[in-house]
């Protein structure tokens, strides 16, 4: 009989194999000997070594963390089903429907890896950057990656944080700060309420709590509330103060968020955006 854990090492080499580079961003270029993901562009994807890809895939190491396995279901753009299958051969327990759902749909992932003319990322309900694209990369910085856990917006926004290191940052919005942090208060009240048995999100509100005065006081007003778009003005190292339209779009059935920067045709900004474009693409190259 065919060990179980032995299906992992194939299914991963399976599964690289049937995703093209363009899905995740990726050019396909001419030497290519196969259609699928390389090992070192998975290791990429997912923030692992691609030693530890090996001997994944070779059946040396069979038990990944949950933090890895979730990492490798994005970096693979796997279904919800596919997801929970890669739990169950690597003896976790599949994410529950009480969590905070933080896996990213195929559809999204595609979406995120061919919108290469904007800023945009996905977020996960308790505000967690999951993943971005290299324009918001060009326009914020690389995002700032913690000992332990993901990025989180509200974490940086009362602990006076930047998300991206050394690329940009936002210097005014068309709502006030003020205004900007009740309405994040307000929103993760209401994912609170979704998700009460998430332990992330308990964690996170009583870090909150234990360190930021001001999100305190807004946490015991009460408010209850969405976190809605807004323009901003974003001050980069390059190019200097960009007003941008900040959109927020929900993702049906997951509520993930995607944030997308964009500035009207044949604006300043879009001109500004161009440039950050063109100067990334030359770096990569």
């Amino acid at each position: 009989m065919q060990d179980a854990h032995g299906d992992l090492g194939s299914l991963l080499r399976a599964w690289r194999d049937r995703l093209s580079p363009l899905d995740v961003g990726f050019p396909a270029g001419d030497s290519r000997r196969a259609a699928g993901l390389r090992r070192e562009e998975l290791a990429s994807l997912a923030g692992l070594s691609v030693d530890y890809i090996v001997r994944l895939e070779q059946g040396r190491a069979r038990r990944p963390s949950e933090q890895v396995a979730s990492s490798l279901a994005r970096a693979l753009q796997l279904t919800d089903a596919e997801r929970d299958h890669l739990f169950v051969l690597a003896g976790l327990l599949p994410p529950s429907p009480h969590q905070v759902p933080a896996h990213i749909p195929p559809g999204v992932q595609r979406l995120v890896a061919r919108l290469g003319e904007i800023p945009v990322a996905v977020f996960t309900a308790s505000w967690d950057l999951l993943s971005w694209s290299p324009l918001w990369t060009a326009l914020l910085g690389e995002p700032v990656r913690p000992a332990s856990g993901r990025p989180n917006l509200l974490r940086a926004h009362f602990g006076n944080l930047m998300l991206g290191d050394g690329g940009g940052r936002i210097v005014s919005r068309s709502g006030s700060v003020d205004a900007f942090g009740a309405s994040l208060v307000a929103d993760l009240r209401r994912v609170a309420g979704r998700y009460p048995e998430d332990r992330g999100v308990r964690a996170l509100i009583a870090e909150l709590l234990s360190t930021s005065e001001e999100f305190r006081v807004l946490w015991e007003s009460g408010i209850v509330g969405e976190h809605e778009s807004e323009s901003k003005v974003v001050s980069n190292e390059l190019v200097g103060d960009i007003a941008l339209d900040c959109d927020v779009f929900s993702v049906a059935g997951t509520d993930l968020r995607i944030v997308a920067y964009t500035a009207p045709a044949a604006s300043e900004a879009a001109a500004k955006l161009d440039f950050l474009r063109v100067t990334m693409a030359a770096a990569l190259h």
